[in-house]
């Protein structure tokens, strides 16, 4: 069963005629030199396809790869953009570039997430796989072609299109660091407190209160304890605004 699995995998749309090979080299703007590689930046785990020595193949080991190559060619780029960044400020833009949420908005920009192979039902995965596959397919390309191959396809597929540097100057990407960031400077007292959720939801749901000095600044419910928190610290920071951009007490 394994060899035929293997087999379906090692043969599937793989010559240049293939739909998947069209639609890959469509994305990357090359024709690939090892099909293989983009067949497993979009193989889900749930495949359970094996390579010879037993090991699963799935587009995460390849999504590790991408991550490293795309910081670093991100960094060269900032390195080079904005001579007078110190040291900080370099690794604060480089956040906001490669954030989740920003790898997301590009993989579904580039329509990725309709050309991965799984067994799971396409509505059970969460936002993230979007930028999962994204990091893929940069692991992909480096594999395929090497660093300048890579570095052009983020170039046009990132920096060129979405990269503004005084857009990103005034972007949040955590408004839970920005209200901790505050507090503390402004000695503050802040605690995140978690109450019962009494919402019907099927999925499982976390209520989080924020709470600053004695006051109750916001509150907030999702799926996650983490997306709770970052949810109420962006109604605190709207709520605060004036006080934390304009520094008053």
């Amino acid at each position: 069963m394994k060899r035929i699995i293997r087999k379906i995998f090692n043969s599937r749309t793989s010559n240049e005629g293939g739909n998947f090979f069209i639609k890959v080299s469509k994305i990357i703007g090359y024709k690939p030199l090892n099909i293989s590689y983009f067949k497993e930046a979009f193989t889900h785990r749930s495949l359970n396809i094996k390579d010879d020595k037993g090991n699963v193949i799935s587009y995460e080991r390849l999504e590790f790869l991408g991550d490293a190559m795309l910081s670093s060619i991100i960094a060269e780029y900032l390195f080079n953009k904005v001579p007078h960044g110190n040291e900080g400020y370099l690794t604060k833009m480089r956040s906001k570039i490669v954030s989740r949420e920003h790898l997301n908005e590009l993989g579904k920009d580039l329509d990725l997430f309709d050309l991965l192979e799984s067994k799971m039902s396409k509505v059970n995965f969460g936002e993230n796989i979007h930028g999962n596959v994204f990091e893929a397919l940069v692991g992909a390309i480096f594999l395929d072609k090497g660093y300048q191959a890579c570095e052009h396809f983020i170039y046009d597929s990132v920096i060129g299109p979405y990269v503004d540097i005084e857009r990103l100057e005034g972007k949040v990407i955590s408004y839970k660091s920005l209200l901790i960031e505050w507090c503390q400077k402004e000695k503050k007292t802040f605690k995140y407190l978690v109450y019962d959720d009494t919402g019907n939801d099927e999925t499982k749901h976390f209520a989080v209160k924020l709470r600053i000095e004695d006051r109750v600044i916001a509150k907030a419910r999702a799926t996650s304890k983490k997306k709770a928190e970052e949810k109420a610290s962006k109604r605190a920071f709207f709520a605060l605004q004036h006080k934390i951009e304009g520094n008053n007490d």
